[in-house]
């Protein structure tokens, strides 16, 4: 193996049974609170774009829809058919938009733009179209932005590929999970190899500067011998970038994943097993480890980031983008402007009626204080570049950084006692083996959780 990159320490991975964040944002979302809404949301917007209608923006928008149920899937979703739902959904993106728009002081450039669900392609070409008529009447979009879309193969083909690519979008995100007939048929996601391959093939004969496939670990069914066939389909489309997402079986918070037989999921060891081939696998076909359960091809720019120490983090997971404020618009879209998060009505009617009423349709969010800003730079440190210099906290310490994080650094000496990271006077080094359980040691900087315990709301951190 390629140990600058990653080593599976199996038998130290196993040690550390944990739940854990993603940290997709610190504080974390579960902190977000009912006393932020439109006014402090205006408040922000004002304080942080006023009079800088040249500051580049990120902006996520949210389509709820999906045509059928993943009976896997935890998202925020609507099942249905009837496009109609989506007219309906975008006259009230539209009235979003406008909301907004008075608070943004101008058109914005458009740093980075991600369409997420859902399913993004539940939208016709006309509507997709229309829905970016309202971002270029509010923004303007850049030849060297990074916008992306989530696609799922079995509803589009190479035409709307194409469409997509002349509408702006450059990079997708694809979701496969399993090629497996039986694993398919358990989670109700029946997925040819030709449909993704059409889908694939078609976004780089359209120009799409990137390609990511989603897969799962853990799903019913799933066997060592299953997912080593399933590699070798995925790994012949080369695709740029490859998440690997563990499959938490909680039929007791999610509907759906009670239509998943429990005997069928594969048990701690055997997903260990899968888990240690899939990276050993990507390893040895020269993928780079991102962090957490994202690899990329030495030459995408996510690799390149990460090996120029410019790889950051946001809602939409490692991006070089991810500095710039994100508004977000539609139903549970979560943004961060400023020092603030704040997240829409995740219910579609609470949020038309929001929006009815002529008010942005913010449901809570949260304002982060100092010590909550230095810990989210640290941990942003820690997943984006696997290391933290002391030195570049001094100014946002009154005292030195080891006397201010010393409980933190004590319960990190136990982890550099199993190998997980060096510490020396100045600097924190996470290792090789370190760098699979990253979300371990981020851990350790969480006000939040070193406070109450509440790990359990949580996903397995591996």
């Amino acid at each position: 193996m390629n140990t600058h990159t990653i080593q599976f320490d199996r038998r130290l991975i196993a040690s550390l049974p944990a739940n854990g964040p993603r940290y997709t944002s610190y504080p974390t979302a579960d902190r977000f609170h009912d006393a932020f809404r439109q006014p402090e949301y205006h408040n922000t917007l004002r304080d942080t774009l006023a009079g800088q209608p040249e500051k580049p923006l990120s902006l996520y928008l949210h389509i709820p829809f999906c045509n059928t149920i993943c009976y896997y899937c935890g998202c925020n979703k609507i099942i249905t058919k009837d496009k109609t739902r989506a007219d309906e959904y975008l006259n009230y993106l539209e009235k979003e938009m406008a909301l907004l728009a008075p608070h943004l002081g101008g058109r914005h450039p458009l740093a980075q733009l991600h369409f997420g669900g859902g399913t993004p392609t539940f939208l016709s070409d006309d509507q997709l179209e229309r829905v970016f008529a309202m971002i270029r009447e509010h923004f303007q979009l850049l030849d060297d932005g990074e916008y992306s879309i989530e696609i799922d193969p079995r509803k589009v083909g190479a035409a709307t590929i194409g469409h997509l690519g002349r509408l702006g979008f450059n990079r997708m995100s694809v979701g496969i999970q399993d090629f497996d007939p039986k694993v398919q048929a358990a989670v109700n996601r029946i997925q040819t190899v030709e449909e993704t391959r059409e889908v694939i093939e078609a976004a780089r004969n359209s120009g799409f500067k990137s390609v990511s496939v989603d897969l799962i670990y853990g799903l019913p069914h799933q066997t060592l011998s299953s997912i080593e066939t399933t590699f070798d389909t995925v790994l012949s489309l080369a695709p740029d970038r490859l998440a690997l997402y563990h499959y938490a079986h909680l039929p007791h918070i999610f509907k759906p994943q009670r239509r998943i037989d429990t005997n069928a999921v594969p048990s701690s060891e055997e997903k260990l097993d899968i888990l240690q081939y899939a990276v050993r696998r990507l390893d040895a076909e020269g993928y780079v480890f991102i962090g957490m359960d994202h690899f990329a091809k030495p030459d995408d720019e996510l690799a390149i980031a990460l090996k120029e120490g410019r790889l950051q983090r946001n809602f939409q997971g490692y991006s070089t983008y991810a500095d710039c404020d994100l508004v977000a618009i539609g139903v549970s879209a979560i943004g961060k402007v400023g020092d603030t998060y704040s997240q829409n009505e995740r219910d579609i009617e609470k949020y038309y009626a929001a929006l009815d009423a002529g008010q942005l349709p913010v449901m809570r969010g949260y304002h982060l204080d100092r010590d909550d800003l230095l810990r989210r730079n640290i941990i942003q440190d820690l997943m984006c570049r696997f290391a933290l210099d002391f030195a570049d906290y001094a100014a946002e310490t009154e005292v030195p950084f080891a006397r201010y994080f010393a409980a933190e650094l004590a319960d990190l000496q136990q982890l550099a006692q199993l190998g997980l990271l060096k510490i020396s006077d100045n600097r924190i080094e996470v290792s090789a083996k370190g760098r699979f359980l990253i979300r371990n040691i981020a851990m350790v900087f969480d006000r939040y959780l070193r406070h109450s315990e509440t790990r359990t709301k949580y996903s397995q951190t591996v």
